[in-house]
């Protein structure tokens, strides 16, 4: 193993446990976008483009959108009420 492949592995736990940790649930969807975007670093470095073009595309970016939808959607719900 490489110490470049010992790195992202490392970064990629550490993304993963952020993810884990946040209590807001806007601070949970960017921690979420992180580690998309680790993730994809982490495809990258292993070799397979586009497992990470994916990973980045779906992980990083529609994902996080739909929450963030999501949220906005319950917000504007609360304060009807």
């Amino acid at each position: 193993m490489t110490p470049l492949v010992a790195a992202m592995l490392l970064l990629t736990a550490i993304a993963g446990t952020l993810v884990v940790l946040a209590r807001e649930p806007l601070g949970q969807v960017f921690a979420l976008a992180a580690n998309g975007l680790v993730l994809a670093l982490l495809f990258a470095v292993l070799q397979a483009p586009d497992v990470a073009l994916s990973e980045i595309a779906v992980g990083a970016a529609i994902l996080p959108l739909l929450f963030l939808v999501a949220l906005a959607a319950i917000a504007v719900e609360r304060a009807k009420k």
